[in-house]
């Protein structure tokens, strides 16, 4: 696999991005990995190598980018109260929105059409954290493009917000995979079952549920509560996923 650096067009300027291609020559179906708060990094970039090994030409932009170039951002210490981790973690945070990241979910979009690696179809999106209510979101705003979407211990997705993703559910095309992380304030049990009537009574062809044993962020190999078979089952339902859609 390779992974290269490039920079996305954007009506708000250029974003960073990494791509990975799988070993071989292509075109290959193409994915968009959605990242988690904690920021780009080894990581996800071992992600991006691992999706792009089951065969998947892959995107993974920094949706932090408007925040322009940061050091890499320490999680733990932001949550120990260290004042200069939450600042940086407050900036980077403050730097995107719902509008922002659709504005650069199109931006992928229109890249992967404009690369002769992609193959030409719909795409699929995994997002992880906040990255999992983006890719319901994107599913929803770009239903035309998106064939697959899955969320792994996302948070946000089924909220009193007005722009809650599930209130895209009517106007979703994608086949959906959302698994929830146990005791998780950002994605209650109400959330998973306002989430899952709401694509059931839309129609779309989905499966919901909260993955027991596995916490929120349990996917990163950097991240404390990862959980190795829960990461290992997240793979295998994910490329089962984008193989029935995508391929």
């Amino acid at each position: 696999m390779s992974r290269t650096e490039i920079s996305l067009p954007t009506p708000d300027g250029d974003a960073r991005a990494f791509t990975f291609k799988p070993e071989g020559s292509g075109p290959w179906p193409a994915a968009i990995i959605l990242m988690d708060a904690p920021a780009i990094r080894p990581a996800l970039f071992d992600m991006g190598e691992r999706l792009a090994a089951a065969g998947y030409y892959v995107l993974l932009p920094d949706l932090f980018w408007r925040a322009g170039p940061y050091p890499p951002l320490d999680i733990a210490k932001a949550r120990a109260g260290d004042p200069e981790a939450q600042a940086l973690f407050a900036r980077l945070r403050g730097s995107t929105g719902v509008d922002k990241q659709m504005t650069d979910v199109a931006a992928c979009l229109d890249a992967l059409d404009k690369d002769a690696n992609a193959k030409p179809g719909k795409r699929g999106v995994t997002g992880y954290c906040m990255g999992g209510s983006i890719a319901l979101r994107a599913a929803g705003t770009f239903p035309d493009r998106i064939g697959a979407a899955a969320s792994f211990h996302g948070g946000n997705m089924a909220t009193e917000d007005d722009k809650s993703p599930h209130l895209l559910a009517p106007k979703i095309k994608a086949k959906v995979l959302v698994a929830g992380a146990i005791e998780d304030r950002s994605y209650d049990d109400a959330q998973n079952e306002l989430l899952t009537k709401s694509l059931k009574d839309a129609g779309v062809d989905a499966e919901v549920s909260i993955w027991a044993g596995c916490r929120h962020g349990w996917v990163p190999t950097d991240m404390p509560v990862h959980n190795p078979e829960g990461a290992e089952r997240h793979w295998k339902e994910l490329v089962t996923l984008f193989d029935g859609t995508l391929k």
